[in-house]
């Protein structure tokens, strides 16, 4: 069979059409049994069937890497660096000036780790300088590891902010001149999908000596997000992040894209197997290899391949196309939820004047997020997500307004635990597979719910940590999968069938 060309007229269809459990169905408060509107890929993307074939077949191959010598340590090996190439192409990053290393599970292990290296690198260069709109994992590695940071606040006013202030940006840069080690930012909002002008941030940023780390765990699977948008050079992100489980691969490892400059002549963050050139017994030497002198230890190779083809379909494809794809349903959301009746969007959604991807985050008057959320799942089989997303500043930002229109008591004892249910938002997030019935289904979910609000609010009951749960209704998680159960499935089907699962 001839292989795909690059870009086959059928393969994004093809594609959005190619994810493991989109015809996942469950049985509803009502009793109807219907497929799952999965309105959630902020959080975690579901998993795309071809890359998760590439990667059970390597498993036909499985060994571990750090050797060429035997056939499938040879085939492991190549695979893995295969998958460093594919991160690097992704973002058109020089792989003669940047490396690509994996780590951790998602974004939060190599900011971490950014965050220590690059503090260490210019100790004297003590100021972070971080977004106020950042997810706690672009956030809380600066607090503890960078020394002072420094919020760069957003444009406009709450509910309808907008991207980092250049202005103010500039400014703080200013006025602590040869002491800003660097600007971290994301390059969207996990909370409203607002983009940053990452580029224009890094030129500010390189102009004042200061290094620009950006969080793209957001963005990379919306739309293009190239090293540098010009080609200049002064325009180039030194850092990026990234979460393989945001990109249509569960299971797979976070990373970064970085600039090799940042990384040399330090200690590696992390020691162990595979980093080093040789080890004494009064000291050891590090490879001065990339990016192996970044990846202590056994790889998750299977994720990183699984994430590695992923990013080859993708860009296959064409993130342009995939980009306006998501822009014709974004609009088209925010359009009817802005039609109805006491909705709130945060976040400015004039798309003209502050860009947007796939992610709006919502309440409804008087109604809580915890009871919005329930009723579009237990109701509407809707998956999306409420609370304040590991994001709490810009949260709390975004909602100062109508919290302050509560008019709560502060003395009253109760007043915390009153204001609770209110301190959240309701958020819809797209994926490549999301399509028009998905959004049909939120909407006719919110119309529901707020035609018969009060008799959906005798259903549930509040917890102390505001979460609401249907007084007849339950879905145990263990009844619809448990690992063990699906274990005896397992096993009974090795047995009947002699040994062939």
């Amino acid at each position: 069979m001839s292989p795909c060309p690059l870009h086959h007229p059928r393969l994004f269809d093809l594609l959005r059409r190619n994810f493991l459990s989109l015809d996942t169905c469950y049985r509803l408060a009502d009793g109807r049994v219907t497929r799952r509107h999965y309105l959630d890929s902020a959080a975690s993307t579901l998993a795309l069937g071809c890359a998760r074939a590439v990667a059970d077949e390597l498993l036909q191959h499985y060994a571990n890497t750090h050797s060429t010598l035997h056939f499938s340590a040879r085939i492991a090996s190549r695979a893995y660096d295969w998958a460093h190439g594919q991160a690097l192409k992704f973002v058109r990053a020089d792989p003669d000036r940047y490396t690509a290393f994996f780590a951790g599970s998602g974004c939060t292990a190599p900011l971490n780790r950014l965050a220590r290296v690059l503090a260490a690198q210019r100790p004297e260069r003590s100021v972070a300088l971080v977004s106020l709109m950042e997810h706690h994992a672009n956030d809380l590695p600066h607090r503890k590891h960078a020394g002072r940071v420094v919020p760069i606040p957003l444009t406009g006013a709450a509910p309808a902010l907008g991207t980092v202030d250049l202005t103010v940006l500039e400014r703080l840069l200013e006025q602590h001149r040869g002491r800003v080690n660097y600007v971290a930012v994301s390059a969207a909002s996990n909370v409203t999908g607002i983009i940053n002008p990452v580029h224009d941030i890094a030129a500010l940023a390189h102009a004042h000596g200061a290094w620009v780390v950006v969080d793209a765990s957001q963005h990379l699977a919306h739309a293009p997000l190239p090293i540098s948008d010009t080609g200049a050079l002064e325009r180039e992100l030194d850092a990026v992040a990234f979460s393989g489980h945001k990109l249509y691969a569960p299971g797979s490892p976070g990373g970064a894209i970085v600039r090799r400059t940042l990384l040399e002549g330090g200690e590696p963050d992390e020691v162990g197997g595979g980093m080093v050139e040789e080890v004494h017994p009064s000291d050891y030497r590090v490879t001065a290899r990339f990016p192996d002198r970044e990846e202590a230890g056994t790889p998750n190779l299977l994720g990183a391949v699984q994430l590695g083809a992923a990013l080859n379909a993708l860009q296959r494809v064409g993130m342009e196309r995939i980009h306006a794809a998501e822009q014709t349903l974004l609009r088209r959301l925010l359009a009817e939820l802005a039609s109805v009746p006491g909705a709130r969007i945060y976040g400015g959604f004039d798309l003209e004047r502050t860009p947007r991807l796939g992610t709006v985050a919502f309440n409804l008057d008087g109604l809580e997020h915890g009871l919005v959320a329930a009723v579009l799942n237990d109701y509407h089989n809707v998956a999306v997500r409420n609370g304040c997303f590991c994001a709490h500043p810009y949260v709390r930002e975004l909602l100062k307004p109508e919290l302050w229109e509560l008019d709560l008591d502060p003395d009253a004892g109760d007043a915390a635990a009153m204001l609770k249910p209110w301190q959240g938002m309701v958020r819809a997030s797209l994926g490549l597979y999301t399509v028009d019935e998905d959004i049909d289904a939120l909407l006719a979910g919110i119309r529901d719910l707020l035609a018969r609000s009060d008799d959906y609010r005798a259903l549930y009951v509040i917890d102390a940590d505001g979460d609401f749960h249907h007084r007849t209704f339950h879905a145990p998680a263990e009844t619809l999968f448990d690992p063990e159960m699906a274990l005896d499935r397992a096993l009974a089907r090795l047995s009947a069938t002699g040994g062939v699962l």
